[in-house]
């Protein structure tokens, strides 16, 4: 007795000092519009048991500010507990600029991985007066307001931009006067987001978070207690007939009761599912509006919806449409033709493909890497704006009806496998980071007037360090015919930037044989799968059956094969870099080294077994191939 006595007085004292955790910390606010103050954050005036370390807040007026170590205090505009990021107020970006330090506290401020590019920018002072006033060519850049005056305004500007033009009057402010990375943020309202503690699955999942007590830094999730619904249903004894019918009532209101419950909770589950589709929709948009914030400041340009219309004359031109979405031609304001590909958008997609779309090729500037001039995100309106390809794919010219033919002759063809492969390689290696395809098709190469190709659609591609040798990925991506075996299955080796090199190989050789790779309409069945009938037909030193008449041609014909099933060997290891593809392609033809079979990927295996395991590994995915040429821009 004497121990439950205890255990009871040790269980008293605990519920009282988790209940008066709770009845002094109440949440509040600094004003009636201002952020609600609640756990992980603590106002100043209340006992520290109330928030976690570094989180105290305080009202200045009608203010809510954050404390920073060697900083300051800075107003706060909202909370976004779910999200965990808070935004400050505009008017602090000059003193974000020259006092704001995050290193000794618990946030950061919210780059969206743009660290490295944010340094990339310089500021100008323009000095306007009556006699120079500002003029369209300051429309392309970002005015500071709140370092501007009257008669000084103050821009961001990339450096690579051609600064020769700017008039006498515009000149650059050196940037170390100001604290970077933080500079660019001073153009939209700075956001700050927080690790730990960690409150989000809590507060998406409707709960609210705690602290577990007042001694300890650990955190619980506390839900609102839900009323229970069964009524208690105690019938008195009855031994006569009149009972019995009673009973019968009963049951049949107990099971009326339960099958409402059951239709209700059936109800409720739907409805939450859908709610919790909408909420993820909404978390994905705002995942889209703030990395497109914090990227404003770079080219391209972002339009509205409305501009999307007038630049496509009411999408009066469609060029193509595809699994992604239709593409129009247009033009822009200053008449440059362009194409506009419009995305398809659903409830429950969390924009990741534009995200990546936009960070990846917006930062690209090559040759041979087709140019994204601007961009729209208006809700679940989405559009991407290229520079336009009057020849449209590589496709249109390889899969012809009536064949190559003249379209394109041997010597151009050469000049294109190189202008791919040298896309590929700056990629690969001419980036601060490495940026890995996984989609390369002749679908996704164009070609200019010059028949100059140029490499596109980045929705698949992944970002990762040139150290980097594996990629993790959690499912294969890719289209059919063009995937690396790795791809689809470990035990092909790991996923690397070798995956690309694969997929080069099968685009060159459907460039060599102008037709599908995969083809079952041939009348020979032993041509059916082309790469291995063409491996065949060098390895016994037989012509390659390509109809070519001129010595030349069919000279670059077997090199390009050759360098093709070097780009295909089943594992990734065998298979050489870009860099040393782009020197077979441009070195002399007669160092080139015939390949080991790609087609055996376990030891010897007949033609029938290395066929099935091709036509395996080409079915092994969920990406379509688009259906027509210029929809894949």
């Amino acid at each position: 007795m004497g121990r439950l006595g205890a255990l009871c007085t040790i269980l008293f004292f605990v519920f009282l000092d988790i209940g008066a955790s709770k009845d002094d910390c109440p949440p509040s606010s600094c004003s009636p519009d201002g952020p609600e103050i609640r756990f992980p954050f603590w106002r100043s005036d209340y006992p520290e048991h109330c928030g976690y370390p570094g989180f105290e807040l305080a009202c200045q007026g009608s203010d809510t500010v954050i404390k920073l170590p060697s900083s300051g205090a800075f107003p706060i505009a909202f909370i976004d507990y779910a999200g965990q990021i808070l935004r400050l107020e505009s008017k602090v970006c000059e003193s974000l600029l020259l006092n704001v330090d995050v290193s000794n506290s618990p946030f950061r401020f919210y780059t969206n991985g743009l660290e490295d590019v944010i340094r990339d920018f310089i500021f100008l002072n323009c000095s306007f007066t009556a006699t120079n006033s500002r003029y369209d060519y300051f429309d392309y850049y970002d005015e500071i307001d709140c370092l501007s005056e009257s008669d000084n305004r103050i821009f961001l500007v990339r450096p690579s931009s051609n600064l020769a033009n700017l008039p006498k009057y515009c000149t650059p402010i050196k940037t170390n006067q100001w604290r970077w990375p933080y500079a660019t943020f001073i153009i939209r309202d700075p956001i700050l987001t927080w690790e730990r503690p960690d409150c989000a699955y809590c507060e998406t999942g409707g709960g609210t978070c705690q602290p577990h007590n007042s001694t300890s830094h650990e955190i619980m999730c506390s839900y609102q207690p839900q009323p229970n619904p069964l009524p208690q249903l105690n019938p008195p004894p009855d031994h006569d007939h009149r009972g019995v019918c009673k009973k019968c009532l009963i049951i049949g209101a107990v099971l009326s009761t339960l099958v409402l419950l059951v239709t209700t909770a059936i109800s409720i589950k739907v409805c939450h599912s859908w709610l919790l589709k909408r909420e993820k929709e909404k978390e994905s948009q705002l995942k889209v509006e703030k990395f497109l914030e914090d990227y404003k400041a770079l080219q391209p340009m972002r339009y509205s919806y409305a501009d999307i219309k007038k630049i496509t004359n009411q999408f009066k031109t469609k060029l193509g449409e595809g699994g992604y979405g239709s593409v129009f031609k247009g033009f822009l304001p200053n008449g440059v033709p362009v194409a506009v590909k419009i995305l398809l958008t659903s409830i429950g997609s969390n924009g990741e493909d534009f995200v990546n779309e936009v960070g990846t090729i917006g930062r690209i500037y090559h040759v041979n890497v087709v140019r994204l001039l601007g961009f729209c995100a208006d809700g679940f309106k989405r559009a991407l704006i290229y520079e336009f390809m009057p020849n449209e794919s590589l496709a249109k010219f390889i899969f012809s009806v009536n064949g190559r033919s003249t379209l394109l002759g041997w010597d151009r063809l050469h000049n294109i496998a190189i202008g791919i492969a040298r896309g590929i390689e700056y990629l690969h290696q001419g980036c601060d980071q490495r940026i890995l395809h996984f989609d390369i098709k002749p679908h996704n190469v164009l070609l200019d007037d010059n028949f100059c190709p140029k490499i596109s659609d980045f929705g698949l591609a992944k970002l990762c360090s040139k150290d980097q040798s594996i990629v993790s990925m959690t499912a294969a991506r890719g289209t059919a015919g063009y995937i690396a075996p790795e791809v689809c299955s470990r035990n092909s080796g790991n996923v690397s930037y070798k995956s690309d090199v694969y997929s080069f190989g099968m685009l060159l050789l459907e460039m060599v044989g102008g037709r599908k790779n995969m083809d079952a309409t041939v009348e020979n069945t032993s041509q059916v799968y082309f790469p291995e009938w063409i491996y065949n037909r060098l390895y016994q030193e037989e012509e390659l059956g390509l109809h070519i008449i001129e010595e030349n041609d069919a000279i670059i014909a077997r090199n390009l094969t050759i360098v093709a099933l070097w780009c295909i060997q089943w594992y990734p290891v065998d298979r050489p870099s870009m860099k040393s593809v782009v020197q077979m392609l441009e070195g002399s033809m007669e160092n080139l080294v015939m390949p080991p079979n790609p087609f055996t990927s376990a030891g010897p295996l007949n033609t029938h077994v290395a066929l099935s395991d091709r036509r395996l590994s080409t079915n092994l995915t969920t990406i379509p191939e688009p259906y027509s040429e210029q929809e894949e821009v």
